[in-house]
């Protein structure tokens, strides 16, 4: 599961959820001249409340973000996890409006029990399940909630394609000690020591200078052309998919929000980028990227 594919809309629809708890604590009842000090049940006394508001809330909350961080989306009947979960908070919304109008069901269609309405945690629970319901619907629909919830973090400067980082073993700036000799001097690390014995042979060449019969190395102050590609980090504002470099109409991956992805050559408008197992394929849509 990739958290960084979560949306603004999950934020909401997570941030209702828990708003949902809380109010299943608070009372399901206003009683009209109750005492501070009565004992009125929360929205746990009620079976049909928790089944139908509170657990059905939750559950569609818990589908909806389990199925965006999913690689992915996991299907049961033809119909993906997320789409049942949309289904369940429209359900809770639907049956926390019931009970607003009647909170106390059947006991006061004899007018017993008319000096009872919807308590505080019954008014929450319907708030919390509206939105909830609405985020989850239009998450897919509008942009603002199809922004990424957790930002991507900048990737380090990013290093040529194929290349080793600075430093590395078998870098060039990295001068390499001969063998038997001794380290630099204390204070200057990567200062090459000397030959073995401490003393240059003679006709040896310094360091610096080229062997005998060595071929001068091509200068480095030859320009690229101008329209070289440079291979470069991105990031895509919603998952996308990565095609086959074939050009089968199949999907081979998905590109995550949040995740940094290597771009190693252009082909047009597209990009061929490379995921972090080391597939690639082409990004036909590139709208919206962030380059690192």
């Amino acid at each position: 599961m990739n958290i960084r594919s979560l949306t603004r809309g999950d934020g909401v629809v997570i941030g209702a959820a828990v708003l949902l708890l809380i109010a299943s604590f608070l009372d399901i009842y206003s009683i009209d001249g109750a005492p501070d000090s009565a004992d009125i049940p929360s929205l746990w006394g009620s079976g049909s409340v928790v089944l139908g508001v509170v657990l059905a809330g939750v559950i569609g909350a818990a589908l909806v973000v389990v199925n965006r961080a999913m690689p992915q989306p996991k299907k049961v009947a033809g119909l993906d996890l997320g789409q049942f979960g949309i289904a369940f908070t429209v359900f809770a919304a639907w049956c926390a409006l019931g009970n607003i109008f009647d909170p106390a069901g059947a006991f006061d269609n004899d007018g017993g029990a008319s000096g009872i309405g919807a308590g505080m945690g019954l008014i929450i629970a319907l708030i919390a399940t509206l939105v909830m319901a609405a985020a989850a619907v239009a998450t897919p629909l509008l942009p603002a909630l199809k922004g990424t919830l957790i930002p991507a973090a900048r990737p380090a400067a990013p290093q040529p394609y194929g290349g080793q980082p600075q430093g590395g073993y078998g870098y060039p700036g990295a001068q390499q000690q001969p063998y038997g000799g001794q380290p630099g001097q204390p204070g200057q690390p990567g200062q090459p020591g000397p030959s073995f014995g401490g003393q240059p042979q003679p006709g040896q060449p310094q360091p610096g200078q080229p062997q005998p019969g060595q071929p001068q190395a091509p200068q480095q102050a030859q320009a690229q052309p101008a329209g070289d590609f440079a291979p470069f980090w991105f990031a895509v504002p919603v998952p996308r998919p990565l095609f086959a470099e074939d050009g089968s109409p199949t999907p081979i991956a998905e590109l995550a929000p949040g995740t940094w992805y290597l771009a190693v050559e252009q082909r047009g408008a597209n990009l061929v980028a490379q995921t972090q197992d080391g597939r690639r394929g082409v990004l036909q849509d590139t709208s919206g990227i962030q380059r690192g």
